[in-house]
């Protein structure tokens, strides 16, 4: 395809009945670009998607794809072939490389020589072997191992990532992406972010996760308040220029409701005269009192949280144990929770998070050993799987089941209205039926319900799926508050570092890791542990080598000083071990510091952050001291 525009939109406005969606948008995407549609939740971006795609029409405007772009979606809804296989699925895309692999498929079947020299032609000309080679490399990262299951089989998080992988093999122009990190795990995650970073492809993506927003787009598209906003760069900067056009837009009304009380005053003046006043200054009076009357997001008064007091005892953990058939969740787990933790739960897909969560707040029974909840503890427990509400019931009657208020201290209250407003509910939103929502608002519902109820321990299992960037940042604000305990299971890795102080790690076999630290910086010492026992094997590998180089009479040349040390080098080896053993000696003061009771918030996230600095500063200088005493 050609260099240059690949999608032009004009003017584009849409409703619903009397609802104005968005009204007279004006975007374009080149070839190679990276951009991000950021909105609340039913303010429109899936709409807007629908339209790009021709699954709905727009009221006015026009939009246009250059006329040998490729795309491919990736929706909510994954759109496969239920009585088809994975990798049926997968190949049924309509281009050279996947008509020539279907071509090769079928000739291999025969016993045609002629057949099959003309499909290893077309394989050959269309670069299809190259092409085979990474759709395998795709579906290995996104777990895709058995492609000859048929969909209809599979789990709801397997079909998305099927759609993923067709979406990613395919190679189109054009990749419209909603919510792609939705039942990823992290890793996934992470090496979705690396390719889609590296990719040609242009890319228009919805998405609540913010590392991706920072590392992979250079666009951000907002939409807000019926029109679009353009930010030509990434998260961080769309964060910065937003800050100054909400300022501005405060200082605009501002001014205009300064002008307006001495217009009031002029239009209130001698009301029997008023036909006699200008008809242009009137018509003018009406637009600045439109203008005046903007309800701009004000910045919100934190929250004094006041749930039930947690009593001496928490929720504990003796010698837990867990397994189905042969896989072992938890092999004989202790832990005693303490007061005001904020701990994340990380693992591969079916390492046994949701297992565990449902073991922690009683409604799963463990194989031996035993749970014990405190009595005081009220758990909050929000799963990935929202209740079923009645379309017919209005919003705030949905928080009235829970309770019309939560307390808080000093004898205040927050009523069901005032926590459905922070949570960008408006007034004139409250009382419409349930059936009107959004699947994001929906979500959002389930959330205030959990909130209502006032707890003391937050169990939060993907509360970021489906919420928009607005709503995490909210909620994150609101979570900073709470009291209470907190467990997190969540892939958005943005949203965890924020939270949490400690990460639970499952390994699938049984066994969980507690590790000190936000999910950043358990990445970072995980990745420097994998680079040391590598060194470490590489190491073991070429002693071994030159064991059998020497059994068979072989000796290395003499004379040789190319892989020798220098004197400095030399200096720097007989230093290391002094150096590590000192960063071990703080790495152990700071677990100790951690550990205490009486640390604050703010002490504890910097000691968090020293530790891992340090973790990763001894894997690294515990590498370099593996390849000097190899060369030693």
């Amino acid at each position: 395809m050609a260099g240059g525009n690949v999608l032009s939109v004009e003017g584009l406005t849409k409703r619903f009945g009397e609802r104005l969606i968005f009204q007279d948008l004006h975007f374009g995407l080149d070839r190679g670009q990276k951009a991000a549609l950021v909105a609340r939740n039913g303010t429109g971006k899936s709409t807007l998607i629908k339209v790009l795609l021709g699954m709905d029409s727009p009221d006015a405007g026009t939009f246009t794809f250059a006329g040998d772009v490729r795309i491919a979606h990736l929706s909510q809804d994954h759109g496969l072939d239920l009585d088809r296989t994975i990798l049926a699925n997968l190949f049924a895309a309509d281009n050279a490389a996947m008509r020539a692999i279907r071509q090769y498929e079928e000739a291999t079947r025969g016993d045609d020589a002629e057949a099959q020299q003309s499909a290893y032609d077309a394989m050959d000309r269309a670069d299809a072997w190259s092409y085979e080679a990474q759709a395998k490399e795709i579906l290995g990262k996104l777990g895709l191992h058995d492609t000859d299951r048929f969909v209809d089989g599979l789990s709801g998080g397997e079909k998305r990532r099927v759609a993923l992988a067709k979406c990613l093999i395919e190679q189109p122009d054009l990749l419209l992406l909603d919510e792609p990190t939705n039942h990823l795990d992290l890793g996934m995650i992470e090496w979705l972010e690396s390719y889609l970073a590296r990719a040609k492809t242009t890319l228009l993506m919805v998405t609540h996760d913010r590392f991706f927003l920072e590392v992979v787009c250079d666009t951000i598209l907002e939409l807000d308040n019926f029109t679009l906003h353009k930010y030509p760069g990434n998260w961080s900067y769309f964060l910065e220029k937003k800050g100054e056009r909400s300022s501005n837009e405060h200082a605009q009304r501002d001014r205009a409701r300064s002008i307006m009380r001495r217009e009031l005053e002029w239009v209130r003046a001698t009301p029997q005269a008023r036909t006699g006043k200008s008809k242009s200054r009137l018509d003018a009076f009406q637009d600045l009192k439109s203008r005046a009357s903007v309800r701009l997001e004000e910045d919100e008064v934190r929250l004094e949280l006041d749930p039930a007091r947690l009593g001496g005892k928490i929720l504990e953990l003796h010698k837990v144990q867990k397994a189905y058939g042969d896989k072992v969740i938890l092999g004989g787990w202790t832990y005693h929770f303490k007061p005001g933790e904020r701990v994340g739960l990380v693992g591969d897909n079916g390492a046994g998070k949701s297992t565990l969560i449902r073991l922690l707040t009683g409604e799963d029974k463990p194989d031996g050993g035993k749970v014990v909840i405190g009595d005081t503890i009220v758990f909050g427990h929000f799963s990935q799987e929202p209740p079923e509400f009645d379309d017919g019931m209005k919003v705030i009657e949905a928080l009235y089941e829970i309770a019309e208020f939560m307390p808080l201290k000093k004898g205040k209250k927050l009523s069901a209205g005032q926590l459905l407003e922070r949570f960008l509910f408006p007034r004139s939103r409250q009382h419409d039926f349930i059936a009107k929502l959004s699947g994001g608002e929906r979500k959002r519902l389930h959330l205030l319900r959990v909130l209502m109820a006032n707890p003391n321990f937050l169990v939060f299992d993907e509360p970021t799926n489906d919420l928009d960037v607005f709503t995490l940042g909210i909620l994150e604000e609101f979570l900073l508050d709470f009291p209470g305990c907190l467990l997190l299971v969540s892939h958005d890795r943005y949203f965890m570092d924020k939270l949490v102080d400690h990460v639970f790690v499952l390994d699938g076999q049984g066994g969980v890791r507690d590790f000190p630290g936000n999910y950043t910086q358990y990445r970072t010492a995980a990745d420097a542990e994998e680079r040391v026992l590598a060194a470490r094997k590489a190491a073991e590998n070429k002693a071994e080598a030159e064991a059998a180089k020497a059994s068979n009479g072989e000796s290395a040349p003499k004379g040789d000083y190319s892989n020798r040390l220098s004197y400095n080098e030399k200096r720097e080896y007989e230093g290391l071990e002094d150096v590590i053993a000192a960063l071990e000696d703080e790495k152990a003061e700071l677990e100790g510091r951690m550990a205490k009771a009486d640390v604050d918030h703010e002490e504890l996230m910097r000691i968090s952050t020293r530790l891992g600095e340090v973790t990763a500063d001894i894997e690294a200088k515990t590498e370099r001291w593996i390849e000097l005493d190899e060369r030693a």
